[in-house]
Order: structure tokens, then C-alpha cells, then sequence
């Protein structure tokens, strides 16, 4: 093969050409492949710290008050809802006094009457425990469960009622996950509550959401535990490595303008409450052996819970729970009837099941207070085109000195989880080149730097966790 050299001029402007394509090639790698923080190493350590044996401790101090019933004794140090109460805030303090003070432990009451529930002038006291954030502090968490408990007829305050499942577990299981997490240091709050008066109406749950409504509180999720003990359920199905996590559609406070913009933009299975359970639906891969089943209601079928008065006042809340429920075991006298056992009693309890669920909340908890604000005012555009934009605004840099960027996130309209992401960086406007708006549903997540992530917000009123 024969060489033959060119004239110098006549290859200058390739070669210039050529050294200009190089010189641009690494800011052109730049700004398309951005990379996000690696994923939060702390939270498979967390997963493994609940402890069966403390839940289960708590549990047993829990039943041997005999009745919880927010009707019983105040009075007595051993029986009744008072010295349950107490002992509670008690154990709160421990905790703290253990973490150098760094919980706020107080009563959070009101007095309830003519009720058909609480006919007579009755206070309903909850004891919350409030772990301040280091970056955010005005923005919360919550974990919450039923102190008291109840035997067949609603309105007997007197007999036993260990309430050994329904809700000791959801209790211990919090004050469990205060034992863990304060251990460290979050940027946002987190809120350990041990609510009164869910059997009688959720009056607790009503009184903690007005509190923190009049509070101003930036209320991110709100993950209410009742009964996370069981594993043998009615069905005859043995089940220790499933959780259930219920999630409302559409938010009580949407507006009639709101509706009619969700007709035509989606956002019906997109609602906080529903992307929080997606969240920790996703936050479960640190915990061993257990997968989250997301159930597309409020609760269980014409039933209630302490996170249903969160939800309406507009907050986003969900039920955390074991998958198979037994109910001869809830709601009921203890006596056993042709061979049949009934009573919520501590030797159905699983206390190693119910250590996993404990677990599941204390990764998502803090994953959840370590992350920046979710976006807020997220937008969505991209009618009649080959791309989608999706755009945000950022929150205040005080509240989130620990923002990396953000992570856009799609799916197929009919899969229950996002099963598509790209990090974009610390931007507020993104395209996606050749991804039709029509036929995925979008989404946005504020990243932290330490890998963390928001839950993702669907565009528009139908999916937003609120501003700053």
C-alpha cells in the first residue's frame, strides 16, 4: 500500500476540526451523564437493628395493664389507659436521657364528649416524641400507633383487654424505631407518637393533625402502624415475609378545579399517599426476606385507622400492617367457644415478624428525614411532541444544604411501581428525548448527597406533597 503526504494547508482544517471535537468531548461527557450519589450505605445497618426481644418486652409490659380501653382507669398505676399513658412517656424519656436529650417528649390532649363512642367528657392523651432535624426541622415524619385496645363490646372499659396485636405491636414497634434511629442525626424530623382513641373514633389521630396543622408542620408522610404482629391469618395462610401497606387515591382536599385538571392529566393512583407507598414499597430491599404488597385503598374494606384523619386534612399517610389478619384475635371477649380460641393475646404475637415490619419503618423513616424536600410546583409539557419536560422548583437553600440534584422517574400506565429513572442533577427543567408523554406516567425526586431520595411527585395538584 502506497502513502501519499498532502500538502500541509490542505489538511489543517481537518486536523483543527478533528482536535475541537476532542477538546468539547469531555464537557459534552459532563453534562450528559451527570452521576448520582452511590446508594445510603447506612440504611441496610439500620435494617438489622430492631430487636425481637425489646418488642416483645414492650409488648408484655403493654398487656399487663389488662385493659387500654380509653374509657378505663386513669387513676390506678397498674391497670388501665393512664398507667399504660404514663409508661409510655416514660419510655420515651429513657430513650432520650440514652441519646443525650434529643427527643421532645410531650402529651399531646384534648377532651372528647358526646360522642357515641365517649358520651361523657373524656381527655384523649397520646405522648409524641419528636427527633429535631439538623437541616429542616419544620419538615416531619411520623410513625405512629394505638395505645389503647378494646374487648367485644366497644364500650366495655372494664374487662380484660390485653390487645396483644391490636395495637401493643404498633406501639412497641415505634418506640422500638426511636431506640434505633436516634442513635443518629437526620435533616429533617422525625415524630415517634403513641395515639389514644383510635377503637372509640381516631380521636387521637384527629387531635395530633389539628395540632399539627395549627402548628404550621410540613407534614412529608405519615406511616401509621396497626398491628404488625401477626403471621397466621384466618385464611389458614402462614405469612412472615409479606407487609401491607394501604394508600388512598385521590386526596380529601382535592378541589373541583383540581378533579378536573386530574381528568385529563392523570394522577388518580398518583396521589402523596400513594407515591409513599411506593417509596417504602422500594425502601424494603434493605430489609431481609420481606416484600410490601401495596394495597390501592385507604384501609382495610369499610374499616379505619389512625392515619385516616391525616389524610383528611390533606397529608400523606398509610397504613403499615401484617398481610394476614386473624379476627378471632381482634376485637374480641377472651373465652374459647367449641374448641375455638378468642382473645388478642400475646402468645399469637410474632415477635421476630413483627422486628421486620419495625425494620421496614425504620429504613423509611430514614430515608425519608435524610432526603431534601421532596420538588415542589412540579410541571409537566410535552403535548403533540416526541419529548416530555418535566420542570420544578427548588426549595429554599436552608432546608436543603444537603441537595445533590434530582432524579426524573417514568412508567407504563398500568405498573403499579416507576420502573424507569435517569438523575438529571442540581437542575430544574429536564426533557426526555423520544419519551411520548401519552403513554407514561412521570415523576420527580429530590436526590441527597449522601444518596438518599425523596418520595417521587407526580406533576400537577393531584401528586403534591405540599410546598416549602
Amino acid at each position: 500500500m502506497r502513502l501519499t503526504a498532502l500538502p500541509l494547508p490542505s489538511v489543517l482544517p481537518s486536523i483543527l476540526a478533528f482536535v475541537l471535537v476532542l477538546a468539547l468531548l469531555p464537557l459534552a461527557a459532563v453534562a450528559e451523564s451527570s452521576q448520582p450519589p452511590g446508594e445510603p450505605a447506612l440504611l441496610r445497618e439500620l435494617a438489622q437493628q430492631p430487636s425481637a426481644a425489646r418488642i416483645e418486652a414492650d409488648i408484655r409490659k403493654l398487656v399487663s395493664f389488662g385493659t387500654r380501653h380509653t374509657l378505663s382507669d386513669t387513676d390506678s398505676e397498674t391497670r388501665g389507659i393512664g398507667a399504660a399513658t404514663r409508661w409510655i412517656h416514660d419510655e420515651f424519656q429513657q430513650i432520650s436521657r440514652d441519646c443525650g436529650g434529643c427527643l421532645e417528649v410531650r402529651t399531646i390532649r384534648d377532651t372528647v364528649t358526646g360522642q357515641s363512642r365517649i358520651p361523657e367528657p373524656t381527655e384523649v392523651l397520646s405522648v409524641i416524641a419528636v427527633q429535631r432535624g439538623s437541616i429542616d426541622p419544620d419538615r416531619y415524619v411520623i410513625m405512629s400507633g394505638d395505645i389503647d385496645s378494646r374487648a367485644s363490646d366497644v364500650m366495655d372499659a372494664t374487662s380484660d383487654a390485653p390487645g396483644a396485636n391490636d395495637n401493643a405491636s404498633g406501639v412497641a414497634g415505634t418506640l422500638e424505631a426511636a431506640r434505633v434511629l436516634s442513635r443518629h442525626r437526620f435533616a429533617g424530623s422525625i415524630v415517634y407518637a403513641a395515639l389514644s382513641g383510635e377503637e372509640q373514633g381516631l380521636f387521637g389521630g384527629r387531635i395530633l393533625a389539628e395540632h399539627a396543622r395549627r402548628e404550621g408542620w410540613r407534614i412529608e408522610a405519615v406511616l401509621n402502624n396497626d398491628m404488625i404482629g401477626n403471621t397466621r391469618g384466618i385464611d389458614g395462610i402462614h405469612d412472615n415475609v409479606t407487609a401491607r401497606v394501604f394508600a388512598e387515591g385521590t386526596r380529601q382536599t382535592e378541589t373541583a378545579e383540581e378533579a378536573r385538571q386530574r381528568r385529563f392529566t392523570g394522577g388518580e393512583v398518583d396521589s402523596p399517599s400513594r407515591n409513599l407507598a411506593r417509596y417504602i414499597e422500594r425502601q424494603a430491599r434493605f430489609v431481609p426476606n420481606l416484600e410490601v404488597m401495596m394495597i390501592y385503598r385507604l384501609d382495610r374494606f369499610g374499616r379505619g385507622g389512625h392515619h385516616r384523619p391525616f389524610n383528611d386534612l390533606g397529608y400523606p399517610a398509610v397504613r403499615v400492617m401484617e398481610a394476614h389478619e386473624h379476627y378471632d384475635r381482634q376485637h374480641q371477649d377472651l373465652r374459647t367457644e367449641g374448641g375455638r380460641v378468642y382473645g388478642d393475646t400475646i402468645d399469637a404475637v410474632d415477635f421476630d415478624y413483627a422486628a421486620k415490619l419495625t425494620a421496614l419503618n425504620v429504613v423509611s423513616l430514614a430515608g425519608l428525614a435524610a432526603a431534601p424536600p421532596p420538588p415542589a410546583e412540579v410541571a409537566i409539557r410535552g403535548a403533540v411532541s416526541a419529548d416530555t419536560t418535566l420542570s420544578w422548583r427548588r426549595p429554599p437553600a436552608a432546608q436543603a444544604a444537603n441537595l445533590a440534584g434530582y432524579r426524573i422517574y417514568w412508567r407504563l400506565t398500568t405498573e403499579p411501581q416507576w420502573s424507569h429513572s435517569v438523575y438529571v442533577g442540581d437542575v430544574t427543567e429536564h426533557t426526555l428525548r423520544n419519551v411520548v408523554i401519552d403513554n407514561w406516567f412521570f415523576g420527580v425526586a429530590a436526590v441527597g448527597h449522601d444518596g438518599s431520595e425523596s418520595p417521587v411527585v407526580f406533576p400537577g395538584a393531584a401528586g403534591s406533597f405540599g410546598g416549602y
